[in-house]
């Protein structure tokens, strides 16, 4: 059994190198650096005390992501502007001499997953196994190797946050087994797709690419999801130095449940494109669309028009957003996300699923009286429940959190910096 003692954990944590790579990573405001070394310390604190040998100790984090621009386009091959930001999910991690997985994640009971065996299991969907079954399925189907491992795990990204805690998880197990049992150089596409693999076929959501590719590319990207394989580009936007704030706004609503209604959406657009020959929406030209409206609507219904029509319009936001953000425009930005944030409330119709639980259309209404024109506000992510994105102009940063905390709690605002890089391995040797 090989052991580091914490004096040399901790001296390793705090070598020039390594803070100034947390610092890249996560930033400094409000004293980052300072408490991801404390975090990554008690981690492997946490590792040790659990698995005992630490010496060959890996590192693997994953972030959290930010869809800027692009609501529920993604499962219909359409465009997307989308950030990694400064939360992340977090493994101490070695490698086993067998194919058993045990993970302990901060505030969970222990997860055991056998590689030996990585069948679907109906009875595993929705949970921490399924994921860990699924993206070791994954790996081996791309050619990659596997092998059993010890984790303790921690994250930032938590469950109902809208910053996709899943895509985060998906993307840190495609880390771990890179890291351990491969030559650590995976290009992020290829996480992305074993990380939606596993949440599609073993954890049993049906969502599209979006969340892992922003998490597994880090920083800001756009993508067209409409190219094979899908067009990315790399964008270099400091929006801080433009005088805003990203803050993301927890209004407590839950996820449980909602799966049906997430489906919805993508099956509902993929039915209008199914009807005029596509397989999606991306393979539907919108002027057949338009004239077919009357024999569409009589087999369909009216929600899947307008789903189809955000679709269209959408697109062309996103292409207006990035437009914008080239040009250095911020209030032509602005605007283009407070159009996405109308069109996803009232035609895609994500904002809440239940009338009695109107968490978002309050935080949305508190977001438009504070910000006025100088600001924007919307939707994030999947919608239903959880998350509002906001772009909030730094004087009024105090008053917005305030108003937002009274409503939702105190922490339930996320002020967020995007994070230059997906995937991060520290070995800790």
């Amino acid at each position: 059994m090989t052991m580091m003692n914490c004096d040399g954990i901790s001296g390793k944590l705090r070598s020039e190198f390594v803070q100034a790579e947390l610092k890249r990573l996560y930033g400094n405001r409000n004293g980052m650096t300072a408490f991801q070394t404390g975090r990554y310390e008690k981690l492997i604190q946490r590792y040790t005390e659990l698995f005992g040998e630490n010496g060959h100790l890996k590192l693997v984090s994953a972030p959290g992501r930010t869809e800027i621009g692009g609501n529920h386009t993604d499962h219909n091959r359409g465009r997307v502007l989308a950030a990694s930001v400064n939360l992340d999910t977090v493994a101490a991690v070695a490698p086993r001499d067998d194919m058993l997985v045990r993970l302990m994640s901060e505030g969970y009971p222990e997860v055991t997953v056998d590689l030996a065996d990585l069948a679907v299991r109906e009875a595993e969907y929705g949970t921490t196994a399924s994921l860990i079954r699924g993206v070791a399925a994954g790996m081996l189907e791309h050619g990659r190797k596997i092998g059993g491992f010890n984790a303790a795990v921690t994250s930032t990204v938590a469950a109902g946050s809208g910053l996709s805690s899943s895509a985060a998880f998906e993307v840190m197990l495609t880390g771990i087994y890179d890291a351990l049992f491969n030559d650590g150089g995976m290009p992020f596409a290829e996480r992305a797709v074993i990380g939606k693999y596993a949440e599609n076929v073993y954890f049993g959501k049906p969502s599209g690419l979006l969340d892992q590719m922003a998490s597994a590319a880090g920083g800001l990207v756009t993508v067209d999801f409409g190219t094979e394989p899908a067009g990315i580009r790399a964008m270099d936007y400091d929006f801080a130095a433009a005088g805003y704030a990203l803050v993301v706004v927890g209004t407590g609503g839950s996820h449980a449940d909602l799966t049906e209604y997430y489906a919805s959406i993508p099956a509902e657009m993929k039915a209008v494109a199914a009807r005029l020959g596509g397989g999606d929406l991306h393979d539907v030209d919108e002027v057949s669309f338009t004239a077919h409206l009357g024999t569409l609507r009589e087999e369909l219904g009216d929600r899947p028009l307008m789903r189809a029509m955000h679709f269209y319009d959408e697109n062309r936001r996103v292409l207006a957003q990035v437009a914008a953000l080239d040009a250095g425009d911020m209030n032509a930005f602005l605007k283009e996300i407070n159009a996405s944030g109308r069109s996803s409330f009232m035609y895609l119709q994500n904002v809440w699923a239940r009338p009695e639980e109107q968490g978002l259309s309050l935080a949305l209404c508190l977001a438009e009286r504070i910000l006025g024109a100088r600001g924007a506000w919307r939707v994030h992510g999947g919608g239903f429940a959880g998350t509002t994105l906001n772009f909030v102009p730094a004087d009024l940063l105090d008053e917005f959190t305030g108003t937002m905390e009274k409503a939702f709690g105190a922490g339930c605002c996320n002020v967020l910096d995007i994070r230059p890089q997906g995937v991060y391995v520290l070995d800790i040797e």
